[in-house]
């Protein structure tokens, strides 16, 4: 006896006494036996769920995403900590063709003294409230008040323009606008208090917003409030949407109004459960986990559509109807249980990627998947026992479109097997090329929601003021003088330079920008006091032990270009001898983060692949199974990165995501199509070919139906105001249709050219359920005719 022969049959001994779906199956089989109990079960469950649902909310902090995700991280958290950030400031950009008419600058100063007395202020920066220092050792206005004359307007905001570095990066060239900074209380804004403040930003603003003034508000609470309401807005289209779609393509299919609401029910149920459950865990939604829900229900629909299309089938084929579900979750469930846990697996790979988010959602993802198959396993039978007893009949024979496809895929198999073979396994090595080519991108306008005003509005103050998209650089201090010495003053003065030699004239602030006092005659400690305590501390740390430089960057920047830009300032800043000067901000946070993250990802999707094709061989206990299963698993995911590498999309964040979950999903067509093979084989003792012609004839259709609304319920994502889910959506939908591919034409092609090769497993023999007793068959015999 050869030694492969050997191993074969302990491999076989060891999996003997399980099924396919680890016994994970045993859910439905309780409730096969204790249906009441169960059913007051699910009833309570979905009870509690929905107590949780009225608690639903969107977390918009981008900040959530990348927490915890490394060095970049940490070294922006410490930023924050010790000097705040202007990432959370609220930007008001002031126009008019009269700013230099004395009343409208008197009104444009009351603006900015009401911004500063909003409740949710803890400071401002405006033309209005810097102030400059004066001979006998106070302060007095940047901006002079009491001016009647347009002229005398218009040479005090020239001088400022032109002479004060700070008032160039709030007040434009052509004297018709100016920038006013609000500085938020974070604690207050924490939760739902964002939405508060810019409700109450807003409704102060709009007592000035006339046909001579033109208010617009800008900068990172304003994206990200958009940013929720596109995500809000389009999670309420999804669901209902593909809710909608599909119920409509389970009438289709199904030719049965009652068939499809039997269909929609289940997932319905999944869908509340699930978002239940994850506000339960994590509070809110965040952008990523608020996609887990649309994918529960897609998911769901897809099985429910597999587990009505056997149970019709055993109907048809003249079981008792009640027998049929039975039958139908003894052989389904098993298959089902797998795809779930293949699913699950490509989850669970996403947690060990750096960042809060991603982690989160890989938690969300695998907990919607075990509550899904409950879900499955529970609801599906008690909804379909109590349709018989009330009277539902057999609907008419499936629609034909669905299995049109089916007479083709066998005559390719039967036809051109050895071809398709060949060229499907050559195709699929060389899409791997583009998988070790394809690089990492980060675009920060793709997180935003298209058109945004706000967006428009950041864009407009780049080009006439400084701009609000910030880099800093933090500076050690050698001699720690709060009040910043001579020898620490020209360390300052020097960052100042070589990031402003990156950025562009009046596009960066500091102790620097200043110079033009201190040479008037005043002192650093006069100037500083001037600024006030608040902008101080955004200079010099009251320690004088650190001091920061901030650059303003345009809003909208490549990712490549701002990691050279930050290789360059980090060069000269090394080559300047300035030890231990730090480059930091949360859009160099984003961008550097995002390429570990993508990285991580992508290798997370390798070790998904394996684990997972390695997963389906040791359920059938057949490594020949898990080899016919490599090529229509890996061409959807290598075909869809090849297609990004050749349209230079790069590797974007839910990107990785979007390919790792398409995987898992494609595997359960793979999955259900193999286990009615083996079972044709193992327990109907056909012959290998007849085997994959009837599993072909047998669930073509439903793999067609089950793509078909996993492409149709995930294609509305595809058209998201968000640029970066509705990336997701596209690339989501063509890992569907290509595996669609690779399981109704490669796989087929694979098992009929492989005849020799796969001709032993049907002396591997691995039981699909146990069986049990139920109400409906009390003798536990069940059914094991394939549907």
């Amino acid at each position: 006896m050869s030694q492969g022969s050997v191993l074969n049959r302990l491999w076989a001994r060891l999996v003997h006494d399980r099924s396919i779906g680890f016994g994970f199956e045993s859910i439905g089989l309780l409730t096969l036996r204790f249906p009441r109990l169960m059913a007051l079960a699910v009833l309570a469950f979905s009870l509690v769920c929905a107590t949780q649902l009225p608690r639903a909310n969107v977390d918009g902090n981008l900040l959530r995403i990348y927490a915890h995700s490394g060095h970049f991280y940490d070294a922006y958290e410490r930023l924050s900590e010790t000097f705040g950030t202007f990432e959370n400031d609220i930007y008001v950009l002031v126009s008019s063709p009269t700013m230099t008419q004395p009343e409208t600058l008197e009104r444009v100063r009351e603006m900015a003294f009401d911004l500063e007395l909003n409740e949710f202020a803890v400071g401002t920066m405006s033309p209005f409230t810097l102030r400059r220092p004066v001979d006998n050792g106070g302060s007095v206005p940047a901006v002079p008040e009491g001016m009647t004359d347009p002229e005398q307007v218009a040479q005090a905001l020239g001088d400022l323009q032109q002479n004060d570095p700070m008032m160039r990066n709030l007040i434009t060239p052509d004297l018709s606008g100016m920038v006013l900074i609000m500085f938020p209380n974070q604690e207050m804004i924490q939760g739902d208090g964002t939405k508060a403040m810019l409700a109450s930003v807003r409704k102060m603003l709009s007592y000035y917003d006339d046909g001579d003034l033109q208010i617009e508000l800008t900068g990172p609470p304003v994206w990200t409030s958009e940013m929720l309401t596109a995500s809000v807005n389009d999670q309420i289209r999804f669901t209902i949407y593909g809710f909608s779609l599909g119920a409509i393509i389970a009438l289709f299919a199904l030719r049965s109004l009652v068939g499809a609401v039997l269909v929609a029910a289940t997932p319905f149920v999944a869908l509340m459960w699930s978002s239940s459950v994850v506000l339960m865990m994590f509070g809110s939604f965040s952008f990523l986990t608020i996609i887990v829900t649309t994918l529960v229900l897609v998911m769901a629909f897809a099985e429910s559509m597999f587990f009505i299309f056997n149970w019709l089938a055993l109907w048809r084929d003249g079981m008792e109807p009640h027998r049929a579900v039975d039958a139908t979750l003894k052989l389904v469930g098993p298959a089902t249980a797998l795809t779930t846990l293949t699913t699950l697996v490509a989850f669970a790979s996403l947690y060990f990627s750096p960042g809060q988010g991603v982690q989160e959602f890989a938690i969300a993802g695998a907990v919607g998947c075990a509550i899904m198959f409950v879900c499955l396993m529970t609801v599906m039978p008690l909804l379909l026992k109590l349709a018989l007893r009330l009277g539902f009949k057999l609907p008419k024979t499936p629609s034909f479109a669905l299995s049109a496809p089916v007479p083709l895929a066998w005559l390719l198999a039967t036809r051109f097997g050895r071809l398709i073979t060949i060229g499907s396994s050559l195709l699929v090595l060389a899409l791997i090329i583009p998988y070790f080519l394809i690089q990492p991108k980060f675009s920060f306008e793709d997180f935003m929601a298209s058109g945004s005003n706000a967006l428009n509005t950041a864009a407009e103050i780049d080009q006439g003021v400084g701009g609000v998209a910030p880099l800093y650089v933090r500076v050690p201090l050698a001699e720690r003088d709060p009040n910043v010495s001579p020898k620490d003053f020209a360390t300052i003065a020097r960052v100042h330079q070589i990031l402003e030699g990156e950025l562009g004239d009046n596009k960066v602030i500091s102790v620097a920008s200043m110079s033009n006092y201190t040479d008037s005659g005043f002192t650093r400690k006069e100037v500083l006091d001037a600024v006030g305590p608040f902008l101080r501390k955004r200079f010099v740390t009251d320690d004088g032990a650190e001091a920061l430089v901030t650059g303003f960057m345009p809003t909208i920047i490549d990712s490549n270009a701002l990691k050279d830009m930050v290789a360059r300032i980090t060069d000269k800043l090394a080559a300047a001898g300035i030890a231990g000067a730090e480059v930091g901000g949360f859009r160099m946070l984003t961008t550097f983060a995002t390429d570990d993250i993508v990285r991580s990802l992508q290798a997370s999707l390798a070790v998904s692949v394996l684990i997972n094709i390695g997963l389906i061989g040791f359920a059938f206990g057949s490594f020949r199974i898990a080899l016919a299963s490599i090529v229509p698993n890996l061409f959807p995911i290598l075909g869809t990165e090849a297609y990004l590498w050749l349209a230079g999309e790069g590797l974007q964040l839910v990107t990785v995501i979007a390919l790792t979950i398409a995987f898992g999903i494609a595997v359960n067509d793979t999955i259900h199509f193999l286990s009615h093979y083996v079972h044709g084989r193992r327990e109907e003792q056909r012959d290998h070919i007849g085997s994959v012609k009837n599993t072909l004839e047998r669930i073509g259709g439903a793999i067609v139906a089950t793509t078909v609304i996993l492409c149709a319920g995930t294609i509305i994502v595809a058209f998201s105001d968000l640029p970066e889910v509705a990336l997701f959506g596209r690339l989501f939908v063509m890992s569907l249709a290509l595996a669609l591919i690779g399981d109704l034409f490669m796989l087929p092609a694979i098992l009929v050219a492989g005849s020799g090769f796969f001709q032993p497993l049907a002396r591997i023999r691995v039981r699909t359920a146990d069986h049990v007793a139920t109400p409906d068959d009390p003798s536990g015999s069940g059914a094991q005719t394939e549907p």
